[in-house]
């Protein structure tokens, strides 16, 4: 029998803007609850959940940290995630397994972008979700103000639950559901104290919106709210949980994290009014299909965050999507086929594993050394259900990526293996115009956060460099031109003559005709002229490879002893480098589809950025999936966009996303063309 049955199973996100809190949440919770023994804080670098090397040198969270604990007879499972837009895939990974979100809000700083993307991530996930104003030790917090902002910005939803009425030493705050007052010490711990008049009208302002949200749950709590009755204490937490389930409440709490206020209240509201992880009872598949949560059923589970650590080797993060998960079973992959068995289950507090026997229909776990498993599969006892994957974004910010000794060269592949394994929104290849290494990512600290973990992981080092554009060139105008290779140095010689029109050409490569007569080529040194052409294509006048270039091959001339296979590949080497003198090439650039939304207010920003980047906008539409953002169509070449992930996140405050494919080539504007042309000279 697994510890904890699924009734009592809380996983909750937490989600917020860079720097609001959420570690010193998650830290203070452990800590309450007792699952440590000291209160770790950012600037001591030991907390739990940010554990990693990097984070402690950085002082922010860079991945989705489980960490459990328990509170009255409840196991709660918090994801500890960050709160910079470069590490958005560990917070979608958070969203897909948690089944409530808490969105922590600094109060002094209000609604903030990173509060909006949290709201977001949660209302896309269809998690339910709660606010925590944290920071209320300082004194230019204004719980009132942030309120109201959260209010404003969100919807009716939202409604107070634990309220601030006296601060700086005196601190004291109010638990609305029971009316209770409790005042913290300096040590965070907290006291019953009898209500003050002046607190009194405070909290009945605030009461009401609670109990007009409560009401909204059922028809007789309506019912007493006109009639002006009071609900009971079992009435107001049922009902809280009702409505924090179905999304019609969405309750706010306060506190101060590193201080320990609210937290016991916070813990209270998870273990008994915050969903466990059959409320939602259907699990989506692949194809966005429900599918029944069965706690009874056979064991199946989805693996949705894996780290590659270089002592424990490949660590599968995954949570119970059915049954129950027993050591030693075997389970087989559904994407693969193979299958794995469950020699070892952990469950994890930041890097402390604990080893366990089972685990119940929605706990979360971590199993060490699956072969043939990634993120985002399905193992399962039987069946061959998918469940739906983590969508990652696409990374467009793209760097050239160079190791820097030799030693670092033979280990670059697979390392950088194992990193795309973790991080699912990195991507690696290896451009065969360019002959470059290039890494692509979110932003800029996403990519110079990779180089920290090659080298502090795998002993790595790497630089990073501008990526390479792969431009090609094209002939404008047709020429005809002849190619006559003749050397002689005693003995038998070389030679081959070749008469070639050339002119621009319809297909990407070469298209080669062979309109010769009366032998004047013989046919055997026809498919070296050919291929001596296609050779010397990977150059054209400035260096890059030529495409889309006819030739026709009508006449030329052979010696029957000097004649041979490189005596006519040379003889096209000489025609082609005439053709380029006299065919006027041009150099064309990758040019593509992009696709930006923002809010409408930004549209007019955008556009003249986009003009400023030679790109040209073919219209413009309300977005279907948040109302007050406009999606714009235009077309842009690729060399102007290299830091555009940046330069939009930085016009939009992070608002703004895009979309970009490369779907051809266009002519280089002459002015432009002269100035690649110097540089690659």
């Amino acid at each position: 029998m697994a510890d904890f049955n699924t009734k009592q199973l809380r996983n909750l996100a937490l989600l917020g803007h860079g720097g609001s809190g959420k570690t010193s949440l998650a830290e203070a919770m452990l800590y309450i609850a007792g699952a440590t023994d000291r209160l770790g804080s950012i600037a001591g670098s030991n907390t739990v959940c940010d554990y990693d090397a990097e984070e402690k040198a950085r002082g922010f969270t860079l991945s989705a940290t489980p960490a459990f604990m328990t509170w009255k007879d409840t196991k709660i499972n918090v994801l500890d995630t960050p709160g910079f837009l470069d590490f958005q895939g560990e917070v979608k990974q958070a969203v897909r397994v948690a089944d409530a979100a808490v969105i922590c809000v600094d109060g002094k700083a209000g609604v903030e972008v990173g509060t909006e993307l949290a709201w977001d991530a949660a209302c896309t996930a269809g998690i339910p979700k709660a606010f925590f104003i944290n920071k209320c030790d300082d004194p230019e917090t204004k719980f009132a103000r942030v309120f109201h902002q959260i209010h404003a910005t969100f919807g009716v939803s939202i409604c107070p639950v634990f309220i601030p009425v006296e601060t700086g030493k005196d601190v004291t705050m109010i638990d609305l559901i029971d009316m209770q007052a409790f005042k913290y010490d300096e040590k965070g711990k907290r006291t019953g104290v009898p209500m003050k008049i002046n607190w009194e009208q405070t909290a009945h302002d605030y009461k009401d919106a609670l109990n007009e949200a409560l009401a909204g749950t059922s028809d007789d709590l309506m019912e007493k709210y006109f009639e002006g009755e009071s609900f009971t204490k079992e009435e107001a937490v049922e009902a809280l949980h009702n409505g924090i389930i179905e999304g019609t409440i969405v309750p706010v709490y306060c506190g101060s994290a590193t201080n320990m206020w609210g937290v016991v209240a916070m813990l209270d509201a998870i273990a008994g009014s915050f969903p466990r992880p059959t409320a939602r009872k259907v699990e989506k598949d692949l194809g966005g299909k429900p599918v029944a949560i069965d706690v009874e059923g056979d064991p199946a589970i989805f693996v949705y965050k894996t780290i590659a650590d270089p002592f424990v080797g490949k660590m599968s993060f995954f949570k119970v999507m059915s049954g129950v998960l027993k050591r030693d079973q075997t389970l087989r992959n559904v994407r693969t086929g193979a299958t794995e068995k469950m020699a070892h289950i952990y469950i994890m507090r930041g890097k402390d594993q604990v080893e366990v026997e089972e685990l119940a229909c929605g706990d979360l776990g971590m199993i060490a050394k699956l072969s043939d498993t990634n993120t985002n599969d399905t193992l399962r006892a039987s069946g061959d259900t998918v469940y739906a994957p983590v969508k990652y974004a696409t990374p467009y910010m793209c760097k050239g990526i160079t190791p820097e000794t030799a030693k670092d060269e033979s280990k670059i592949s697979q390392a950088i293996a194992k990193m795309l394994e973790e991080d699912m929104t990195l991507r690696y290849e290896n451009n065969p115009e360019t002959k470059q290494m290039c890494i692509y990512g979110i932003g800029d600290m996403h990519l110079a956060v990779l180089c920290s973990k090659l080298k502090t992981r795998f002993g790595t080092s790497v630089k990073l460099d501008d990526p390479k554009i792969p431009y090609r060139e094209k002939i404008t105008k047709p020429c005809d031109v002849e190619g006559k290779h003749k050397k002689q140095n005693g003995g038998s010689g070389q030679y081959g003559h070749v008469k070639i029109r050339f002119a621009p050409g319809e297909e990407e490569g070469l298209t080669f005709v062979d309109a010769t007569v009366g032998g004047s080529v013989p046919k055997n040194f026809i498919p070296h002229v050919q291929k001596g052409l296609e050779d010397v294509m990977a150059k054209g006048a400035a260096g890059f490879p030529l495409v889309q270039l006819k030739a026709e091959l009508y006449d030329g001339s052979y010696h029957a002893v000097d004649s041979d296979e490189m005596s006519f590949k040379m003889a096209a080497n000489l025609a082609y480098k005439k053709c380029l003198e006299l065919s006027a090439p041009v150099l064309l650039e990758p040019v593509g589809d992009l696709t930006v939304t923002v809010p409408d207010a930004l549209v007019g920003d955008v556009m003249g950025d986009l003009n400023k980047r030679r790109g040209s906008v073919m219209g413009m539409h309300p977005y279907e999936g948040k109302v007050g953002y406009t999606t714009i169509q235009a077309t842009a070449p690729k060399s102007e966009l290299a830091d555009y992930p940046i330069s939009l996140r930085a016009m939009s405050q992070g608002r703004g996303w895009f979309d970009y494919e490369v779907t051809g080539y266009d002519v280089v504007p002459k002015n432009i063309q002269d100035k690649i042309v110097a540089a690659q000279q």
